[in-house]
């Protein structure tokens, strides 16, 4: 792991790697910018940058672009570091040149040279420049000078003025003097080089006839082509060159052509890291989506007629119904036969009636009401003047345990019993403070009480007593607090306190409750009855159908007390409208069709099915066994909507 970088620094460093990149493949890639930037971030090594590279390029590539990463990250931070020592050495040296321009104006004045506020002329600039490299000969004839005065002494004064400098100095100082002077020296010449070929001084013109005159430098030439007796291209030493041919073509196609492989690459490496799975099977080919082109298609002839003639049909259709609806409605059929309809059907068991009917069987003497004589074979003996009453079976609801009448008491007796018991309790602690098995209590001490209890102790030292005394309290509040901290019941025990108080027993007999609802499409309506049946631990089922949803829920006595108030009240069903058979708007309603027991459940979790016919309404009902809850429900919905009409 190398230090990451700063954010300033990734910034500065992201345009030179955008560029590298696009430089190595030859467009732009947006994710090996991004996962080379997360590397410097993250202070990642060229191993593992390589790694994190290599999971969208080759390998080979990877290696070579990370070590192009980290070369410019190198490049970049010794530039910081170069910029910043630039930065301390052009401080001095405007501060040196200062000192030089106070010291060379009279100079500048016996040259002829003038300095104005104003523009300055090419004459003044030649001047300035000729200064300049005059300045420049001369620092380098003296680096020259130090340079051999540190290599080899010339004379005995020399070698012992080098010891004593060498005595007084550390061994480095005259080496970076040296350097210094070098960075110095190289700054001044990269200044003027730049004012060169920014074209400031470009409509100076060279004169070679005058003195100290400073001529443009030579601009960049192409190299000359040389060609041998045999029409081959050679260098000045002679030897062969062989020439790059460039195919002039579109930069467009070449990044074109350059994307495509990058594409390619990549898809052949997932094909590779499957075949490399343990899962993968070599039978199955991996396709590459490829998208067929779309075909003009044409619509054929007569298409948009045979459309316009149903719509047509349709419409007339429509109408016939209207019409044949509102006779009905007037002759009041309509009701009649969708309750015919709604009405299960019952199909009739013919059965083999027998000779003797088994209520009959008891005062008979044979299995024959008559004999052969015609007269009646009834015993006797068995008919009496009593009267036998069945045995009354218990209610399934009922419990097997037998049931006692609790005693209440009166808020007197209540009181009087609460005396006793506290009384008592007292009365055992006294008796174990006398049997010595309990030390006797402190007395209890309190603000109010303070003089009467300790009395002259009071007195004597009343901030020490008051002090005891505020301790003791706070004793007692602590030991109260804690009481109550241990009988507080935890996050769980709460939860499964409520929910023991929300289950009910259901063994014995489900309540159930039917309801139907005229319209059930808005989804915070459909949500509450959904939560709340689950957070009551109630089962049941909606069948959602046109002007008929119904609602079925079963459980306890309290739980359906709590869904009947949400669904009668705390619901505002009034809220949504539904368009009625006449076609006025009507405020949607929700009715209690039916409540009552039931021996067992017949539905599971609370579930919505949508269903699209009456039939299909019916057989959700019917698969659970209580299709009667759909027959009272529809047919109170189809008497309903005949009333509104």
């Amino acid at each position: 792991m190398t230090a990451s970088l700063s954010r300033k620094e990734v910034d500065e460093i992201k345009p030179y790697i955008d560029k590298t990149i696009e430089k190595f493949l030859g467009f732009t890639e947006p994710s090996l910018v991004l996962t080379a930037m997360n590397c410097l971030m993250s202070g990642y090594d060229r191993k593992k940058t390589t790694e994190k590279l290599s999971s969208l390029l080759d390998s080979s590539k990877a290696s070579r672009l990370a070590e192009k990463v980290f070369e410019i990250v190198e490049d970049v931070r010794t530039g910081l570091q170069a910029r910043k020592r630039h930065h301390d050495s052009d401080i001095e040296i405007t501060k040196k040149a200062k000192i030089s321009n106070s010291n060379n104006t009279a100079g500048n004045v016996n040259s002829g040279v003038t300095i104005s506020s104003g523009p300055l002329s090419a004459n003044q600039i030649k001047d300035m420049m000729a200064n300049a490299q005059k300045m420049i000969e001369e620092r380098k004839k003296a680096l020259n000078a130090l340079k051999t005065n540190d290599a080899v002494p010339t004379t005995k004064t020399e070698t012992s003025a080098n010891k004593s400098n060498k005595n007084l100095l550390p061994p480095s100082a005259s080496v970076q003097r040296t350097e210094e002077k070098a960075k110095k020296i190289a700054q001044l010449q990269a200044q003027i080089q730049s004012k060169l070929s920014s074209g400031v001084l470009g409509s100076v013109t060279s004169r070679s006839s005058a003195p100290g005159v400073i001529t443009a430098a030579p601009t960049d030439k192409p190299t000359p082509l040389i060609l041998d007796s045999q029409g081959r291209t050679v260098d000045i030493t002679g030897k062969e060159i062989q020439l790059t041919h460039v195919v002039p073509t579109l930069k467009a196609n070449i990044r074109a052509k350059k994307r495509e492989e990058f594409r390619q690459q990549l898809q052949e490496r997932t094909v590779e890291d499957i075949s490399d799975s343990h899962f993968f099977d070599p039978r199955i080919g991996a396709k590459p989506s490829i998208r067929n082109k779309r075909a003009l298609r044409f619509h054929e002839p007569g298409k948009f007629q045979q459309l316009a003639d149903r719509m047509r049909m349709k419409a007339q259709l429509e109408k016939l119904q209207s019409e044949i609806s509102q006779i009905a409605r007037k002759t009041g059929i309509t009701s009649a036969t969708k309750l015919a309809l709604i009405a299960p059907k019952v199909e009739t068991q013919v059965d083999e009636i027998p000779e003797v009917e088994w209520w009959d069987s008891v005062i008979l003497e044979n299995d024959e009401y008559f004999n052969a004589d015609g007269n009646l074979c009834i015993k006797e003996s068995a008919i009496t003047h009593l009267v036998e009453h069945p045995i009354q079976a218990k209610s399934p609801a009922d419990s097997m345990k037998p049931t006692y009448m609790p005693v209440f008491l009166t808020k007197k007796e209540r009181k009087k019993l609460r005396r006793q018991n506290r009384r008592e309790a007292w009365k055992e602690e006294q008796e174990k403070i006398r049997l010595g098995l309990e030390p006797p209590p402190e007395p209890k001490l309190r603000i109010s009480n303070l003089m009467r209890v300790l009395g002259t102790e009071a007195v004597q030292d009343p901030t020490k007593i008051e002090a005891h005394v505020r301790a003791q309290m706070a004793k007692r509040k602590k030991a109260h607090e804690e009481a109550n901290a241990s009988r507080k019941l935890t996050d769980e025990q709460r939860r499964e306190k409520k929910m023991r108080k929300l289950q009910e027993d259901t063994t014995l007999g489900v309540h159930v409750a039917v309801y139907r609802v005229r319209e059930l499409t808005s989804a915070s309506k459909k949500f509450k009855v959904e939560t709340n049946a689950k957070q009551l631990f109630m089962t049941g089922g909606v069948v959602m159908f046109k002007d008929c949803n119904v609602i079925v829920v079963e459980g306890g006595i309290k739980q359906q007390k709590k869904f009947k108030r949400l669904m009668i009240h705390r619901i505002k069903w009034e809220e949504d409208t539904i368009k009625a058979a006449s076609g006025k708007e009507e405020p949607n309603k929700c009715d209690l069709v039916w409540e009552g027991t039931a021996q067992n459940r017949s539905f599971g979790e609370m579930k919505f099915k949508v269903c699209a016919t009456e039939k299909l309404a019916r057989e959700q009902f019917r698969k659970h066994g209580v299709e009667q809850y759909w027959d009272l429900a529809y047919s109170t919905s189809v008497l309903e909507n005949q009333d509104d009409k």
